[in-house]
């Protein structure tokens, strides 16, 4: 998740009315689709974390056990458009950054926002997920370190730096072209390995990976290689994003409409694309849950072409929302990093306050919460409660965070 933000010229005196924030930004216009369509995904998000961290024998990806029920499985699924939209709209704010910058001048910000996101999740966001930062004794006392989805943006500027000087149209094609052939690796790839050092360092690029090095454990929970497609693939697609509205949205909605037929007609062959094949000989709510069970780790192309389609409709509407449900995703969305940071943080205070409530141990939950004790927890009605409490209480923060930055300009406010 990237907080760098697109900015565009209005196209006319509508458009302006209709997509100005709540408050005058003094840094740069500001497209509000972007922003609220980040501000959804982010509370989206943070039900998945909740989910993870609270409930009741709680397991990384109910949409892959057959046995699911469809609530538990919808409650994972709707998450899964979290990540792409991230990642594909940190590459479209670099491309619209272009048309301000030069290249030198936007790899030089890339480079720099890179290696920032790098320092973040490796000293900052990892002990969020442990509360160990010296380490975790079920892990041999190794210091836990999880690269996800902000070293995989982060790690994607860093090559977005170098390939942006051949321009949107090339990076288009580039990242077209891994998303739809990444998945020929499936089959002579390393397998997803959490036992540690089974493969070298290069399998993490298509397939999770655990090292364990020295006094770490280095857990590379989203592969490079597909992500990098989805940020190559967002940048290409920026000029998209500088049509008048009316245009743009029209084409988001074609683009969408064109990838969901797309992932029906090709998951509906079963032959290439994810590889996880679905089963339609089972019951019809078992059926519709294998069909969209896709792959995240690493994002297959049909996980891919799912998500992205749907989240394109959804940027062509998301402006004709209730007017203060809008602001308060526009808010959302114009504070991502403070909003994921802080809500790491709390959720997994919560885990302990509601762990000591239940009868354990403050000192049962300074771990990961894989290793949390057994008999923790709430059922999928407390996991919503208390994902809405999540919301409303990082609510302020967002909103003083989106404040200082639409009243200020200095130059460290694209770092938060």
């Amino acid at each position: 998740m990237s907080s760098i933000h697109p900015t565009v010229a209005s196209t006319s005196r509508g458009s302006a009315a209709t997509t100005a924030a709540p408050n005058a930004d003094r840094r740069a216009y500001r497209m509000s689709s972007l922003d609220i369509l980040r501000g959804l995904v982010i509370v989206v998000m943070a039900l998945d974390h909740v989910r993870d961290f609270v409930m009741t024998a709680a397991v990384q990806d109910p949409t892959a056990d057959p046995t699911t029920g469809p609530l538990l499985f919808a409650t994972r699924w709707i998450t899964h458009f979290c990540a792409p939209t991230f990642v594909f709209l940190a590459g479209t704010s670099a491309g619209l950054m272009a048309s301000r910058k030069t290249p030198a001048e936007l790899a030089s910000f890339l480079v720099t926002r890179g290696v920032w996101l790098l320092v973040l999740e490796i000293l900052i966001i990892s002990p969020s997920w442990s509360f160990a930062p010296t380490g975790i004794a079920e892990a041999g006392g190794r210091i836990y370190i999880a690269l996800q989805v902000i070293w995989v943006i982060g790690a994607s500027m860093v090559i977005l730096a170098g390939a942006q000087f051949l321009g949107r149209s090339a990076c288009l094609v580039i990242g077209a072209v891994i998303l739809l052939g990444h998945n020929l690796l499936d089959a002579v790839w390393p397998a997803a390995s959490t036992t540690g050092n089974t493969a070298g360092v290069w399998a993490a690029l298509h397939a999770r990976q655990l090292y364990e090095v020295g006094a770490f454990r280095i857990f590379f929970s989203y592969p490079l290689l597909p992500w990098i497609g989805v940020m190559f693939l967002g940048y290409g697609a920026a000029g998209l994003f500088e049509l008048p509205e009316k245009k743009r949205n029209e084409a988001l909605v074609r683009i969408g409409i064109g990838l969901i037929i797309a992932f029906v007609l090709i998951r509906a062959l079963n032959v290439y694309g994810d590889p996880q094949p679905w089963d339609s000989d089972t019951s019809t709510a078992a059926s519709i849950m294998s069909f969209l069970g896709t792959t995240k780790y690493p994002p297959s192309l049909l996980y891919v072409l799912m998500t992205l389609g749907p989240a394109a409709i959804a940027c062509a509407y998301v402006d004709r929302l209730y007017a203060p449900l809008r602001n308060a995703l526009m808010t959302l969305g114009r504070a991502p990093l403070a909003f994921y940071i802080a809500h790491l943080y709390l959720i997994h205070a919560a885990a302990m306050l509601l762990g000591i409530a239940q009868g354990f141990a403050a000192e049962q939950f300074l771990t990961h919460y894989r290793f949390f004790p057994k008999g923790f927890g709430v059922g999928l009605l407390g996991v919503y409660l208390i994902w809405i409490a999540v919301v409303v209480i990082l609510y302020p923060l967002c909103r003083w965070v989106a404040g200082v930055k639409a009243r200020r300009k200095d130059w460290w406010l694209s770092y938060v």
